[in-house]
């Protein structure tokens, strides 16, 4: 589903029109009636955070899917900011986290 059908359901739910709504954000209505009328896959973005605070919900509410790419978080330490006990810990700790979720 594209930001416009999205944009259009919400303007539904909250009762608001396209003249309100644009008013709000500062954009010609016209602006507005293209992203619904073409169901754009992509906004200017800062019209698309006014769109999204106005209604109450984030940017990433107006995605097609939330994307499911695997990302890493890594942490690396030197060695000179943490004595050896103390990343014994943190290691300790990683591993207590992960147990807690199974």
């Amino acid at each position: 589903m594209g930001i416009g059908n999205k944009l259009s359901e919400l303007l539904k739910e909250r009762n608001m029109t396209v003249t309100e709504l644009s008013r709000r954000i500062n954009v010609a209505p016209t602006t507005v009636y293209s992203i619904i009328q073409r169901n754009n896959k992509k906004v200017d973005i800062d019209v698309l955070l006014d769109i999204a605070d106005v209604l109450g919900v984030t940017a990433e509410y107006f995605r097609d899917s939330p994307k499911s790419e695997p990302h890493t978080r890594a942490a690396h330490f030197d060695g000179t900011e943490y004595t050896e006990e103390q990343l014994d810990r943190i290691e300790a700790f990683a591993k207590f986290i992960k147990q807690e979720d199974k």
